[in-house]
């Protein structure tokens, strides 16, 4: 498990590498391969630090495989977009160690909160006015997983770093 020490020093380069993912999902339905590679390399240059173990590192490692195993078999069912596959695996290794019942809470309501906050925004003129060419406004049938994808992600790290109690 993360301390809320670590948290903060991984919250760091995810952020903006969180935002840029999920803004461009959002205009233009693609996670770019670079934000991609961005959020992949947090945990090789800081997975090591903030792990009590090389262990635990490596455990990062198979996480972020195992994701993107299972991302890419969505991927070929059509139930995921390919940049969100390799985003979530990207991300993955962050979640070693956590509390799986906590990160399944999270993701659970980041997702159902992504898409309300979705559907919700783009049925409002004034916003639909001021992002004219996203086009997650316009596809019905598809929505913008990175923005779900980020919240988790981002949400994680500020719950560790929340205080407890």
């Amino acid at each position: 498990m993360l301390e809320p020490t670590d948290a903060m020093i991984l919250l760091v380069p995810v952020l903006p590498i969180a935002i840029w993912a999920a803004l461009s999902d959002l205009k233009r339905m693609k996670i770019p391969n670079a934000s991609v590679l961005a959020m992949a390399a947090v945990w090789p240059l800081l997975g090591w630090y903030v792990s009590p173990t090389l262990t635990v590192w490596a455990w990062g490692f198979a996480l972020m495989a195992i994701v993107f195993v299972a991302g890419f078999l969505m991927y070929l069912t059509g139930t995921f977009g390919a940049g969100d596959a390799k985003f979530a695996a990207a991300m993955a290794g962050l979640f070693v160690g956590g509390n799986i019942g906590e990160i399944l809470l999270i993701i659970f309501l980041c997702m159902v909160g992504a898409l309300v906050v979705h559907r919700l925004l783009r049925s409002i003129p004034w916003v639909r006015n001021a992002t004219p060419d996203w086009e997650s406004w316009t596809k019905r049938r598809y929505f913008p997983f990175g923005l779900a994808l980020s919240a988790i992600v981002i949400v994680y790290l500020l719950a560790v770093i929340w205080p407890q109690g």
